[in-house]
């Protein structure tokens, strides 16, 4: 048994993730649920030493026994690559891999709400794209990307760890660069990124304090920014942001989100009712009254113009569930169990 037949087989069934633990099987995710694959043996801690060895080059190695796990890119036949984490539990290796599938899905593929396509023709602002592990973040940045790429004279840059999905240039020309190999940090990268000549940056993740500084002044600089985080809504997200900022430099980060922040799209993936998962999505629009609610810190307030938003584009998680459902693509039990709040 080699990583790459364990892959191919993830490929074969349809998983979006595979998980190497030892003293268990085998583990897809497949539409969302955990499964064991029992025709596979149960694996040793050496197995799945062994089996990392395969895919780990120097760099990934020293980052394993520094900090004791390591991300990396890993690429098979016809392109799939997989973003693989290894990480120590119990004494022993485990692996986590996400499969990429090398077609990049178009915007109207993902279901993506027509704002988006306006949102695409700015020159500057931060368009944020937000929602749990897993939730295809990645994928809709990729289709943002491809879009603007056949569309527009670019250079795009992107910011990974690790690279994701690979694009080909058309119209624009994309820098893809990833963390440990192309550059030391996303902050050290940012730093420098202005004498590169972008006109759009994708920053795979805002991690920290400096990251977050960065990509906000360069938003308001004539760059435009995608960017991600792991919150599940915009106001969230706003808070999120500003609670990185210690207290006497929050009032100055909630005037820059106030005057740079574009757009936060907040999304999660649900059963589809014909099989797999389709994505729900909450769109705040930064007009006039939400940047007010922003400057005052009244974000607890921001709820409720996206839900009285449609005309400005905006639309709450409950109301993209509930225009599913009218469409009948999900169920009467999927809208309720992923409602933010109670449907009758």
């Amino acid at each position: 048994m080699t990583l790459d037949e364990i892959f191919k087989t993830a490929v074969d069934r349809k998983a979006s993730d595979v998980h190497l633990m030892a003293d268990e099987p085998v583990v897809f995710r497949i539409n969302g649920i955990l499964i064991r694959q029992n025709d596979w043996p149960v694996l040793k801690k050496q197995e799945i030493f062994s089996l990392a060895q395969s895919v780990l080059d120097e760099r990934a190695k020293r980052r394993l026994e520094k900090d004791k796990e390591a991300d990396l890119s890993y690429e098979i036949g016809d392109k799939i690559r997989f973003r693989i984490n290894l990480f120590w539990q119990k004494g022993g290796l485990s692996l986590a891999a996400r499969v990429i599938w090398p077609k990049i899905p178009t915007l109207e593929e993902i279901r993506a709400p027509l704002i988006i396509y306006e949102l695409l023709k700015l020159k500057q602002g931060l368009i944020l794209v937000t929602g749990p592990t897993g939730c295809g973040k990645s994928t809709t940045l990729a289709a943002m990307v491809d879009w603007l790429d056949n569309h527009y004279p670019y250079h795009i840059i992107t910011l990974e760890d690790p690279i994701e999905f690979s694009f080909t240039s058309h119209k624009s020309l994309i820098s893809q660069r990833e963390m440990g190999k192309d550059f030391v940090s996303f902050a050290q990268a940012l730093r420098h990124i202005v004498r590169q000549d972008p006109n759009v940056i994708m920053v795979g993740e805002m991690r920290d304090l400096e990251t977050i500084s960065l990509v906000t002044t360069l938003a308001e600089t004539g760059h435009l920014i995608l960017a991600t985080l792991h919150t599940p809504n915009a106001p969230q997200t706003i808070d999120r942001i500003v609670d990185v900022f210690p207290s006497s430099q929050q009032p100055q980060i909630r005037l820059q989100l106030a005057l740079c922040l574009k757009a936060i799209i907040a999304q999660q993936l649900v059963p589809h009712l014909s099989g797999g998962r389709i994505a729900a999505r909450e769109v705040m629009i930064n007009t006039p009254a939400v940047a007010t609610l922003i400057r005052e810190n009244k974000i607890v307030n921001i709820s409720n113009v996206i839900q009285t938003g449609a005309k400005d584009g905006m639309q709450t998680m409950d109301q993209d569930l509930e225009k599913l459902y009218q469409l009948k693509q999900i169920s009467r039990e999927t809208l309720q169990s992923f409602a933010t709040y109670p449907i009758n």
